[in-house]
């Protein structure tokens, strides 16, 4: 009598009654994952990471770097491009390394919903206060890029509205624009 695992197909489970090896506890499925990007999205990438450590620097030169003994409001973006920049490259010099990133795909727009909704957020905390901009940004978040319910998204921006009132205006008087 044969005792040992059983021959032939695996259940639709993914492992055998007997036998086999069940997949770690959240594990994401290679199936799932999206192919690796190529050499040309690699380099466009870590262009995109030089031209923003360029600009960087740029903009902090126009607001005074300063020197190490007396540093101006300018310094610390311009050790920020030059760090962006020195990544880019070190980027750059591996875009023909495979497996390195992934593919663009339809689920990396939601990353360029996060950004494009932060800066609508900054933009509007100026001129409005940042309590409405910040239950707004809050609830896209949750209720359109996370697919959390109404009724969470609703109380969940409300808390964080709260929270950061009580935090920033209340307990450290913090010079923010704010409605109340």
């Amino acid at each position: 009598m044969n005792t040992g695992p059983a021959a032939g197909p695996e259940p639709a489970g993914g492992t055998a009654p007997t036998g086999g090896s069940a997949p770690a506890v959240g594990a994401v499925p290679v199936d799932d994952r999206p192919p690796p990007a190529g050499p040309a999205a690699n380099l466009i990438a870590a262009a995109v990471v030089v031209v923003l450590g360029v600009t960087a620097i740029t903009g902090s030169l126009a607001f005074g770097a300063g020197s190490p003994s007396q540093p101006g409001p300018g310094t610390w973006p311009l050790i920020i491009g030059v760090v962006l920049v020195v990544l880019g490259l070190a980027l750059a010099t591996q875009a023909r390394q495979p497996g390195q990133a992934e593919r663009f795909t339809r689920g990396s727009l939601l990353v360029v919903a996060a950004v494009s909704s932060m800066v609508a957020y900054v933009a509007c905390i100026a001129t409005i206060g940042f309590e409405i901009p910040t239950f707004l940004l809050a609830f896209v978040w949750l209720k359109f890029l996370g697919k959390e319910s109404w009724r969470l998204s609703i109380l969940t921006s409300l808390g964080i509205v709260v929270a950061f009132y009580a935090l920033f205006v209340g307990a450290l008087d913090v010079t923010i624009p704010h409605l109340f």
